[in-house]
This record gives structure tokens, C-alpha cells and sequence, in this order.
């Protein structure tokens, strides 16, 4: 098959077709992975053994075939990939080597997965026969494009599914109502931390200075608070999120309760209260969409109780909304928070404790089910000290 290159600025993908005849597309990738430095035109004829070699090797594949047939060999390399992966051993019984080693073979299979690519139309179409038609979630995801690209099989799969949930919704019963997550904004789908603050206590200064929820993604928490009756600006740094957010907050008629603000952390002002879910585990993220969970540094919640005490009204309370799994995979220990809670000069006014309602605790061949089956997920009450 013809070899090919890739270029960036503006990034595309070159190659040589059967006829002989140079081509060329742009390169889209959601999760800004960038293009693959060699490209191969593929089809139904190639087995997933030589498949699985070329994407193995960092080759492209560019497939021409039939539509189902490329879902059927991505599945063929996704089961070549677990059964020749087994899963990583607590390497000298530690959990936190453990998790890097499962975070290593998690992004390995993403690569050479991701390398299976399609061609799609400028009307995000895909012209390859018994092809469904997903314009309509290519053009939610990508916006309008001026031009045919290439893209990820993966990716493809990965918006369309987001294109059902957001016009699904995902049911949320401390609401009463379902949250519609987009593209890129992760969904809350740990419905046990909304509950927690759905349930907590109102401080009592909280109706007359309002509340803020710091890093809102879909803008569940800010509902909830919004239900509650109380007035809410909703910060993010990510415009998908806001949104998102601003989307939400018009489905569910509180659009003049809640007011969203493009800020990294926090809005002018002091509030009685102050909500924050930041991402439970120090580790970098891959994409945008694991920027949720994976918090490199902890930086995003050791800037929220940094500046936690400068927002609050006198009476104030903030809400750390925060699993212990770090803890449990030796990620960051329980006393760094406590250190990080007294050196911003704020002290622990009560604390609220659930248990996990997800399968994964359950699965006792997971190298990590020590720490899941082990955490536990807090709303921590703070004041200024």
C-alpha cells in the first residue's frame, strides 16, 4: 500500500491513492491527538494480525472499506489487545504502581486503537458503503468544516455516544430531572456526590450572599443549589462547559437563578457558600475529557482552598466535594489535604460520607480493588478559621 505523510499548521494527511493521483485531507481530532506520521490505505482484505503490526508500529490506517467491517476489526484488535495485555500487577504490592502501570496500558490501547481512521465528507458524512448516517453528531462535535477530513474510528463511536446522552439526558433524582452533558463536558455519572449536596446543610448566610460552584462542567451542582433556592454563578475555564451549563440551567427554567462566568476558579465576590468538585486524582490527563478526573499537581484543588477564605461572606461555608481514592492508591495522602485545609487558613466545620453505587468495587481481579472497594467520597465543610 502506498505510504503516506502527515503535516500540520493547518493539520492534514497526505497520500497517494490507487490511481496513482496525490490526495489529501484535514486532520480533526477532538481530543487533540495529533495525525499519524505514516498513513496506509486499508480495506476489508487486511487481517487484524497485520493490522495490529502497523498501528502497533505508529502506522495510520485509513480505511476504504465497508463501515461495518471497520467496526468489526476495531473490535478484532481490541480483543488481540486484551488477551495479549494482561492486566498490570501490584508491582511489589503497591497500589500507586499499580495505577500508573494500568494508566500506561490504558493510553497504549488508546493509541494503537485510535489509529484505525475514516474519511468523512465536509457535511461531516461518511462516504463508505453501508455507512450510518452520523452528520448530524459530527456537526454537534466539529461544528461546520469547510472541508473533507480523516478522523478516528474510536472518536467517531466516542461522539456519537455523546450525541445520544445529550439528547437522552442522564436522570438525576436529586433533581428530578435529567442533566444533557455535550460533547467534551464530562457527565455525572457518580450520581452519590449530587446527592451529597442536595443533602447537606445549608449555611444560614447562604440565602442572603448566594453561592458559587467553581469549575461547573454540566452545571449539575449549580442546579441542585439553584432548586435549593438559592442564587448561583457558575465559573468554568472551558467554553463547551459553559455552554453546557447555560443549556442546562435553560431546560430546567432556573436560567435567572444561575449565572456563568469564564473564570479558572473563582468569581468576583464573596458568597455564603462556595461549591467545588475538583478532579479526585493527581495524575496528567490524556484529553480534555479526563481533565475531570485527572488533576496533574492537584492544582485545581489546592487553588480552590488557596482562595477558598478570600470568598467567603462571614459565616461563609465551603464545600469540598472529594473522594479519598488518591489516598488509597498513595496518590496523596490524607494529611497533605489536612495540611493544605490549615495552611489556607481554614478550618473543618463537619463532613459528610458516602459510599460508591458504581460495579467497580465489586471487580476483585482489578489490580486496584484494594483502594475502590476502600473509598469513600466526602463533602467537607470549611470555614475560615
Amino acid at each position: 500500500m502506498p505510504a503516506v505523510a502527515a503535516t500540520e499548521d493547518p493539520p492534514a494527511v497526505h497520500w497517494t491513492g490507487d490511481d496513482g493521483v496525490p490526495q489529501q485531507a484535514d486532520w480533526r481530532s477532538l481530543a487533540g491527538h495529533p495525525p499519524p506520521a505514516r498513513l496506509e490505505l486499508a480495506g476489508s482484505d487486511l487481517p487484524a494480525d497485520a493490522a495490529l503490526r502497523l498501528l502497533r508500529g505508529g502506522t495510520g490506517l485509513l480505511w476504504l472499506g465497508d463501515y461495518p467491517n471497520a467496526r468489526h476489526l476495531l473490535q478484532a484488535l481490541g480483543r488481540r489487545l486484551d488477551a495479549r495485555t494482561a492486566r498490570p500487577a501490584r508491582a511489589g504490592g503497591s497500589l500507586q504502581a499499580a495505577f500508573l502501570a494500568q494508566r500506561a496500558a490504558q493510553a497504549e490501547r488508546a493509541r494503537i486503537l485510535g489509529g484505525l481512521l475514516l474519511p468523512f465528507d465536509a457535511d461531516h458524512g461518511l462516504p463508505l458503503r453501508r455507512a450510518p448516517d452520523v452528520r448530524a453528531a459530527g456537526a454537534q462535535a466539529h461544528g461546520p468544516v469547510t472541508a473533507h477530513y480523516v478522523q478516528s474510528l474510536r472518536e467517531l463511536l466516542g461522539l456519537v455516544g455523546a450525541f445520544e446522552w445529550r439528547r437522552k439526558g442522564v436522570p438525576i433524582p436529586a433533581l428530578g430531572a435529567s442533566i444533557h452533558p455535550h460533547h467534551g463536558v464530562f457527565s455525572p455519572v457518580r450520581g452519590e456526590y449530587v446527592d451529597l449536596v442536595a443533602q447537606a446543610p445549608l449555611p444560614a448566610v447562604a440565602q442572603a450572599h448566594g453561592a458559587a460552584d467553581i469549575g461547573t462542567g454540566t452545571g449539575v451542582l449549580a442546579a441542585v443549589l439553584a432548586r435549593r433556592g438559592l442564587a448561583v454563578v457558575a465559573t468554568d475555564l472551558s467554553t463547551a462547559a459553559l455552554a453546557c451549563a447555560g443549556d442546562n440551567a435553560r431546560r430546567l427554567g432556573l436560567q435567572r437563578q444561575i449565572t456563568l462566568v469564564s473564570a479558572d476558579l473563582f468569581p468576583p465576590g464573596r458568597f455564603g457558600l462556595v461549591v467545588c468538585n475538583p478532579p479526585w486524582l493527581p495524575a496528567p490527563a490524556s484529553s480534555a475529557l479526563e481533565s475531570a478526573v485527572y488533576d496533574p499537581d492537584s492544582r485545581m484543588l489546592r487553588g480552590f482552598l488557596a482562595g477558598l477564605a478570600d470568598h467567603l461572606a462571614p459565616g461563609g461555608e465551603g464545600w469540598l466535594v472529594l473522594s479519598d481514592l488518591a489516598e488509597h492508591l498513595d496518590l496523596r495522602p490524607r494529611a497533605v489535604l489536612d495540611g493544605w485545609i490549615a495552611a489556607a487558613g481554614l478550618r473543618v466545620l463537619g463532613r459528610l460520607d458516602t459510599r460508591p453505587r458504581h460495579h467497580r468495587p465489586l471487580d476483585a481481579s482489578d489490580p486496584l480493588h484494594a483502594a475502590r472497594a476502600a473509598e469513600v467520597t466526602s463533602l467537607w465543610r470549611l470555614g475560615a478559621a
